[in-house]
């Protein structure tokens, strides 16, 4: 009963929180011209951007079977599909505190795959996939400082990336602290984790195909945004959503907010504001992107509904077999791995 309460409660506070921002972001800006940029938006480019986003979902399970691989676990390709498929409907049309990750967790137990390596494998996908956007935002910085005169904007994302680089050398090499550090629970499997995507990145026969996809992933991403952009009219060049558009992943999947809405739309207007792109364009982008991402969500629920394992389906058994992820929380958000 406790755990429930906490539960609703945090659910509660994400969804204030995304109400909020969202509030705030209108109150400022002309919502006729937010209301005629969404309903005017280039049929086109909208399905253009749809099909890119729901093609994503193909190289996002190319990449997770990649991992699951490595961890010795065979996982036919359109069984991944069908699962990563349904946690985007969970992760995306019912938010919760059991995200899409507890729900891979637990589809994959029902395969009979080990907790263990159920659990290694969503969690090694999340990071790999964090690795490649810190690194897109970190090849993508030379751009920004010959494009950007902003300076507090500049020391934000600056910050952001140097940030993700620092935290990111430090996951991988915590097996180097001394034996005794390392033997501390609340710090053991953040060990093991940091070396399982070491290995990935750096000895696995698959690595720069892991690395490479990754990267693609993001990309996609940002040529999606670039074809929303043009559709509701803004002058965004494709350099600039390359540029602009990882920050807004990266702020998206930092777990505050109901499926990122609110964090967002306040990422993008401030990102692609500092592209000349204005407040209701840049809104409007962001809300398309998330109408987009409803839809997969929604192909997801439909795939749920024909599934067989839905009749034995628990929340409560989910959440507990997610429960052991290292950084199991970064999940619950949008993920940086996939849609934003």
């Amino acid at each position: 009963m406790q755990s429930r309460f906490k539960q609703a409660a945090l659910f509660s506070v994400k969804l204030l929180l995304s109400v909020g921002v969202l509030v705030y972001i209108a109150r400022g800006l002309d919502l006729r011209q937010l209301r005629d940029h969404l309903v005017s938006v280039d049929p086109f480019l909208f399905v253009l951007a749809l099909a890119l986003i729901f093609l994503q979902t193909f190289v996002l399970n190319g990449r997770w079977e990649l991992i699951m691989r490595a961890l010795g676990v065979s996982l036919d390709w359109l069984a991944g599909w069908r699962i990563l498929m349904i946690s985007l409907w969970f992760n995306q049309v019912l938010p919760s505190s059991v995200g899409g990750d507890a729900v891979r967790i637990w589809l994959l137990r029902q395969r009979s795959v080990q907790l263990s390596k159920a659990i290694k494998g969503v969690a090694a996908d999340r990071f790999t996939a964090l690795i490649g956007l810190i690194a897109l935002m970190v090849a993508g910085l030379p751009f920004l400082l010959s494009r950007v005169t902003n300076q507090a904007a500049l020391l934000a994302i600056g910050g952001l990336t140097l940030a993700g680089v620092a935290g990111t050398l430090v996951l991988l090499t915590l097996d180097r602290l001394p034996k005794r550090l390392i033997a501390l629970p609340a710090i053991a499997s953040f060990v093991r984790f940091g070396t399982l995507v070491r290995f990935l990145l750096l000895q696995s026969e698959r690595r720069g195909l892991l690395f490479g996809s990754a990267i693609l992933i993001h990309l996609v991403t940002a040529v999606a945004c670039y074809a929303l952009a043009r559709g509701v009219g803004a002058q965004l060049s494709v350099v600039d959503a390359g540029i602009l558009i990882p920050p807004v992943v990266l702020l998206t999947a930092v777990p505050i907010s109901i499926s990122g809405w609110g964090v967002r739309e306040g990422a993008m207007v401030a990102c692609l504001g500092l592209a000349g792109v204005p407040s209701e364009q840049a809104l409007s982008v962001s809300l398309l992107l998330g109408a987009i991402s409803v839809i997969i969500g929604l192909v997801g629920g439909v795939i749920w509904l024909a599934s067989p394992e839905r009749g034995s389906y628990s929340a409560d058994k989910a959440a507990k077999a997610a429960e052991e992820a290292p950084g199991f929380a970064l999940g619950q958000g949008k993920e940086a791995s996939s849609h934003p």
